[in-house]
Order: C-alpha cells, then structure tokens, then sequence
C-alpha cells in the first residue's frame, strides 16, 4: 500500500531481457533500510524488490518486471535511462499524505496538453473508455505514482479528458518536470471508485 507522495526519483540503469525483464534501478533509497521482498512503486507499479546493493555508481535495487506487467504500463517505460517516480511502501503509523494507492495500474492515459497557467502547469489526459466513469472532478487519481487531484472532467467525442494542475514543487520532485505532450502516463483510479464499479457491475448482472 502506498500514498503516492514520490519520495525519489530513480534511474534505470540496465534491462536485462529474461523470461521476464530485470531491471535495475539506481536511486538514493540506502539498501539496507529495505530488504529484499520490500515493495516499491515504480512510477506507479508496486513491484518487489529481487536484489539490491551499493557500488562506485550510488545505491540500486533490481526487480522482475512480468509480461503481463509491461503489457499494462505505459509504453516505453520499461527502457535505459527511463526516469521513475519512486515510493517505498507504506508503514503503519505513517503520515497518509496523499490517498491509498494500491500501486495496481487501472489503464494507460496520454497527456495530449500542456499548458502554463500562472506558476503552474495545467495537464489535460486522455483516458481509456474503460476508466471515464471512474474519475470525477476533485477526486483523487494516481498518475505515474503520484496522488494528485483531478480538477474537472470532459466527455467529448474523441475520448474523455480531465486536467490537473501541477505546481512547481510538484513537478521538481518528480518525473512531471520532464513531461510532454503525447507521453503515455500510469492511471490508478481511486480505490473507492474501484469497489464503486464492481459493486454496480453485480448489481446489474443479479
């Protein structure tokens, strides 16, 4: 379980193509505060740590990245070089910043806007079919891992969009500082929204 209050930004340093992909990746968590089998998000995606260590390039951690897994994330992220929103999981006791986040992706969005508004910077998102109904103005959603929450949402005809403002702080301490129009992004709706959706699809099929 997670807030989605990116704690680092880490740095895919190599993908080793197996049955699954092993990536590892370079940040500034210390290894030994974490142990192997910890979850961490990975711009969104709870994955377990495999393998860990520290050598002459900074601290690193490795983990498998399933088929499955890469088919349901966003394009390109599974790549060298690739920036990631991190986040170690959530203890008890621990300060609930953001919202749950399950670090579970619901769907692929695409940021087809970006536009300065004062110090900040308005996001316009495309989102699949599947997941328009599930995302309401001043709800909460996960984008890449990073709680945020939705200013309004528009139904058109090419697909439903919603915007978010992103403030400067925000943007520096994560990958959105790095965004551009056209770039797939990690959605993770709202939990409540989830168990919202579930419960009206067996009320329909009783």
């Amino acid at each position: 379980m997670f807030t989605g209050i990116i704690t680092d930004i880490g740095t895919i340093r190599s993908i080793d193509q197996r049955g699954d992909i092993r990536a590892t990746i370079g940040c500034a968590y210390d290894p030994s505060d974490f142990a192997i089998g910890a979850s961490i998000a990975c711009s969104g995606v709870c994955l377990t740590v495999v393998d860990k260590g520290t050598d002459d390039s900074g601290h690193w951690f490795a983990v498998d990245v399933s088929g499955e897994t890469v088919s349901r994330t966003a394009h390109g992220q599974w790549r060298e070089g690739r920036r990631l929103n991190l986040e170690r999981a959530l203890k008890v006791g621990d300060e609930l910043g953001g919202h749950i986040v399950t670090g579970h992706v619901d769907g692929v969005g695409e940021i087809v806007a970006l536009e300065p508004q004062g110090d900040s910077t308005k996001f316009t998102v495309r989102v699949p079919d599947a997941l328009a109904a599930h995302i309401a103005g001043k709800g909460s959603i996960s984008l890449d891992g990073i709680s945020l929450t939705v200013n309004d949402v528009e139904d058109k005809p090419g697909g439903t969009v919603f915007t978010l403002n992103i403030i400067p702080h925000t943007a520096e301490q994560t990958t959105l500082a790095d965004a551009e129009t056209g770039q797939a992004v990690n959605l993770e709706i709202d939990i409540l929204a989830r168990y919202l959706a579930r419960f009206e699809q067996v009320k329909r099929a009783a």
